[in-house]
């Protein structure tokens, strides 16, 4: 069992989504998803008088925010930033919630957010996809409730961003850790 832990409004989630997947699909590994909400993705404004740290900080987020998108057109995705970012907690609290397969909910969770810039911390607009996915509406203060349980787990184990992979008790932050755990998995004994 591969755990992965992600977050709607994290460039790096979305962007692991699809070769996770393909992981999971080439190894047969199944993928337990648990939502864990980070600060959401922005890049500071340009001060008149920047101090040095200031400018690196800038200036570091601008280039994160190119790299993201670059992965974004190598994997053939449309991928947009948000000057004022939207939050994630009420579809993170949902996809706590989901009994079965949450992939559909997750795909269409980060496709609404980083093409629509959706306001996923918003329980109607959470309502609306579920409701197009055809999938049960969750007790909003369960998954709120669960989500907070999952975070504290989460950073008793050492979790502090997503998407972060979790394998035969090792801690792995970033999907370009993927092919070590594919060789974990490859390596792990059957039966």
């Amino acid at each position: 069992m591969l755990t992965v832990f992600i977050d709607f409004k994290s460039p790096a989630s979305f962007l692991a989504l699809e070769p996770t997947l393909a992981l999971a699909q080439e190894t047969g590994v199944q993928i337990d998803w648990l939502p864990f909400s980070v600060r959401p993705f922005s890049i500071p404004e340009e001060q008149a008088e920047e101090t040095v740290g200031e400018r690196h900080r800038r200036v570091r987020a601008i280039a994160q925010r190119d790299t993201h998108l670059h992965y974004a057109r190598v994997q053939g995705r449309e991928m947009r930033f948000s000057k004022t970012p939207a939050g994630s907690d009420a579809a993170l609290a949902a996809m706590a919630g989901i009994d079965g397969d949450p992939v559909p909910f997750i795909r269409a969770a980060f496709a609404a957010y980083w093409t629509e810039q959706a306001d996923l911390d918003d329980e109607a607009v959470v309502a609306a996809l579920l409701s197009s996915l055809a999938m049960a509406l969750p007790d909003w203060e369960t998954g709120r409730e669960k989500l907070v349980s999952i975070r504290a787990k989460a950073e008793e184990s050492g979790i502090f961003e997503s998407p972060s992979y979790v394998i035969a008790d090792q801690l792995f932050v970033g999907r370009e850790h993927l092919p070590w755990i594919g060789s974990l998995i490859e390596a792990a004994p059957v039966g």
